[in-house]
């Protein structure tokens, strides 16, 4: 697999877009054109591969990207390159100009589709986690994930101040379809009342002692901080809230989209970048069809059929933490 010499790269971003994907671009490019090979952009991820729209990039190509959000090659879901057909097309396109190496930088749907095209065509590929769910395992962090929760916190700063004019009750949905992660880290660091995600079960009657008990303390200020992916969704919990205990002025508001965009935040650059630089020397080295993560601040490349199937699990000594420190 892979024994070729890797002399000309594509690189793409697949899936949902997130801030720090223009950094690993262009660590990508830069990294590349430094060793001499020639690297192409290939646009809207596997869509792009099908239709052709690949572009050879340099430094200028990606000068003045680092500090913008989303992705300069844009992004897509592509259900072409689920059949056969399509991925030959793909590999087609690749090959009238010699790439024969691939950078994806996207979520577990993208490294399955990476794992599947390298198995039939023997192009080497290498992942780069991007995504602000972090919940890829193999890596501490991955590229996105600190802008998105930082943009959540900074939203719920502010929701806490209105809250705490009116004495009010606000139940704010963050994203994380699958995984509480951005849940998690924001509703920790703005003090929320209670922090509701997928990994456990929402016991419904529990919330409402919780919060019967506290306005009987008189403690007015109120967040619960509820995971778009949670049993119940932060809409119905709302509902469930304001026919139980009447008396608390509740009010619902969702985050949405503002969580994926915005200039990254330094830690987003500085791991893109790592990682894009890494990624190069992957493919240079013959370290082939891993995904490039960082783990206690140390490189580490896990098989891509790995990293699809193991997920980031939310640690006990998180949720002891959130128990405690919401009492």
């Amino acid at each position: 697999m892979g024994s070729k010499k890797v002399t000309k790269i594509g690189v793409l971003t697949s899936g949902g877009d997130a801030p720090g994907m223009n950094a690993a671009i262009r660590a990508v490019v830069r990294t590349g054109n430094y060793y001499g090979l020639e690297v192409f952009g290939i646009m809207r991820g596997y869509s792009g591969m099908i239709d052709d729209e690949i572009n050879l990039m340099n430094s200028r190509s990606v000068a003045n990207i680092i500090q913008r959000g989303g992705t300069i090659l844009k992004t897509a879901r592509s259900k072409e390159f689920f059949e056969a057909e399509g991925r030959k097309t793909a590999y087609q396109n690749l090959t009238k100009r010699g790439i024969n190496g691939l950078v994806i930088i996207g979520g577990d749907g993208s490294f399955t589709g990476a794992q599947k095209f390298s198995s039939e065509f023997d192009i080497p590929c290498i992942g780069l986690p991007g995504t602000i769910d972090k919940d890829i395992a193999g890596s501490d962090f991955t590229i996105g994930f600190d802008t998105a929760v930082n943009t959540a916190i900074d939203a719920i700063d502010k929701i806490r101040d209105t809250a705490d004019a009116h004495d009010r009750l606000f139940i704010v949905e963050v994203m994380g379809r699958d995984a509480g992660y951005i849940a998690l880290h924001s509703g920790i660091a703005t003090g929320a009342e209670n922090i509701l995600i997928p990994e456990t079960e929402t016991d419904i009657e529990a919330l409402i002692a919780s919060l019967s008990e506290q306005e009987k303390r008189r403690k007015l200020v109120n967040l619960v901080v509820v995971a778009e992916g949670d049993k119940f969704g932060a809409t119905e919990i709302t509902s469930i809230i304001k026919k139980r205990l009447p008396n608390i002025d509740t009010r619902l508001c969702i985050l949405g989209h503002i969580q994926r965009g915005g200039s990254p935040s330094c830690l987003d650059r500085l791991i893109a970048s790592r990682m894009g630089f890494h990624a190069v020397e992957c493919l240079m080295n013959g370290t082939h069809n891993v995904m490039v993560g960082i783990l206690n601040n140390q490189l580490h490349y896990t098989p891509l059929d790995l990293a699809i199937k193991a997920k980031q699990k939310i640690s006990e000594d998180w949720l002891r933490i959130v128990k405690i420190l919401a009492s």
